[in-house]
């Protein structure tokens, strides 16, 4: 049976300028593949209403669980939360549940829930909250679609709250044979062990090193004999 799927959405014009570097979908990819959750596709976006609608609309249509991480926070250009409700057309508007969370986090620090702050706490109808221990504002799930923060930080903190919720298959195994010949040497037996070992993710990642040709061959899966058998047959084809 085929491991459930998932996707992710990386909102934000600072990402697509290279003023930020994203490190949630590394963090994302690690975490789902430990629980048996493939990630089968990753999308960078801007801040464009539609662009993120249409992103969301499709990609939940495809995958079993689709995150996104990015324009939650309290500024003009965090429009993430209302591109969601508008998604699966839910009304949005600042919730008590979230306001409460809010508004304890600001009287502990002695700071003012303004009304920037105060937009952290718009959430969809129907969207369950999800928990942020870093700084409070909570992210939030609608339907198949976990909304998180874009800060490394809060999203690994959110990831770890939903993580456990999901249902996963078998773990992700794999094993690395470095091979010191070319690829066009390697190519004709390695596609026949791939095709022999069907359920095995088979890639090839080629160096150079003082002056010899290598390839570094990793093999994917959820099944372990399936994976030494692999390796076996590669080791004695080479």
């Amino acid at each position: 049976m085929p491991n459930p799927t998932a996707a992710m959405i990386v909102i934000g014009d600072e990402i697509l300028s290279g003023r930020t570097r994203d490190s949630n979908m590394h963090h994302l990819a690690g975490q789902l593949t430990s629980v048996g959750i493939d990630l089968k596709e990753v999308r960078m976006i801007g801040d464009e209403h539609g662009t993120i609608i249409a992103a969301v609309q499709a990609m939940s249509k495809v995958y079993d669980t689709v995150f996104t991480s990015g324009g939650i926070g309290p500024t003009h250009d965090d429009i993430t939360a209302d591109c969601i409700a508008a998604a699966f057309d839910k009304h949005i508007d600042v919730r008590d549940d979230a306001r409460a969370i809010l508004a304890a986090h600001y009287a502990r620090s002695g700071t003012e829930l303004n009304e920037a702050r105060l937009r952290m706490a718009r959430i969809p109808d129907d969207a369950t909250l999800i928990d942020n221990p870093v700084s409070a504002a909570p992210g939030f799930t609608l339907e198949n679609v976990h909304v998180m923060a874009g800060v490394p930080s809060v999203f690994e903190a959110m990831v770890a709250t939903v993580l456990p919720t999901l249902t996963g298959g078998a773990p992700l195994l794999s094993a690395t044979l470095r091979i010191d010949r070319g690829e066009g040497d390697i190519a004709g037996p390695l596609g026949q062990i791939a095709k022999d070992h069907p359920a095995l993710s088979i890639g090839s990642y080629p160096f150079q090193k003082d002056g010899k040709y290598g390839a570094h061959i990793v093999i994917r899966g959820s099944n372990q004999a399936d994976i030494d058998a692999a390796v076996k047959k590669l080791e004695a084809a080479f």
